[in-house]
């Protein structure tokens, strides 16, 4: 059995071909040594991200409409079409597309967290977008389940038990490092501009910018994510909630002297 996860992230100072390459060509060349080498079955790791921008007030189920807005998604919906290609011509392969996943070791949520922590953080935005916050421990049980019980071809939402805005979760990390979020908030409109400007002038000089598009998507777009297949199908329960996944979180960033 073989778990794809390997991908170019979002943040990553790569070409458009670059992306595309690891993330649709990548996948066609582990599908390929699969089939190959008479691989039992493959769990290809899709992302929410394919989504675009679920419409406010929508939960997005496995048939929700795509609408990938930058490169890294893009790339994804690519290998994620390059998987079910594979599946299509016979191959046992299963899809997952997880929420916005989070826990201990992860960095990609230190450094929201560690802005908070450090009284450094300004919303962007009003925090009325939707996310679907992933526990590690779910991501992980859900993927076990996919990897035993799901249906080959098929696509399944894993993530949490809740879907949040970004405003609770900003909340919830404040109050898990025991400090308080500004009152006053960024304007979307000027904030969008400056992220771009940051993300290209940093590119210049080979370094992420501390703002950027990819960054700024997560309080821009929208991705809740419906977990019904994978629960009637799979028995998936997602056991954490992100009151207590980010509590443990920030106790095992804690003690690893990360903040």
């Amino acid at each position: 059995m073989v778990f794809h996860l390997a991908a170019a992230l979002g943040a990553s100072r790569l070409s458009p071909e670059e992306f595309m390459a690891v993330n649709a060509g990548g996948t066609r060349v582990i599908m390929e040594a699969a089939r190959k080498n008479s691989v039992r079955r493959v769990v290809h790791f899709s992302s929410a991200g394919v989504l675009g921008h679920v419409k406010p007030g929508d939960v997005a189920d496995e048939r929700y409409p795509l609408d990938p807005r930058d490169v890294y998604d893009k790339t994804k919906l690519a290998g994620e079409r390059a998987a079910l290609e594979f599946a299509a011509a016979g191959l046992d392969v299963v899809v997952i597309r997880p929420g916005w996943v989070y826990g201990p070791g992860d960095r990609r949520t230190l450094k929201l967290v560690r802005s908070i922590a450090r009284g450094r953080f300004l919303f962007p935005g009003k925090g009325g977008t939707l996310q679907s916050p992933t526990f590690i421990d779910d991501l992980v049980s859900g993927t076990v389940l996919c990897a035993d019980r799901g249906r080959a071809g098929e696509i399944y939402n894993i993530a949490g038990k809740e879907a949040l805005t970004v405003r609770q979760m900003a909340e919830t990390i404040a109050a898990a490092v025991e400090k308080k979020l500004p009152r006053f908030h960024l304007p979307m409109g000027p904030t969008r501009a400056a992220a771009w400007t940051m993300g290209k002038a940093f590119g210049l000089v080979g370094r992420e910018a501390p703002l950027n598009p990819s960054r700024l998507a997560f309080f821009v777009h929208p991705k809740a994510l419906k977990i019904n297949k994978a629960q009637v199908e799979l028995g998936f329960v997602p056991g954490v909630d992100f009151v207590e996944g980010m509590a443990r979180t920030v106790a095992w960033y804690r003690a690893a002297g990360w903040i």
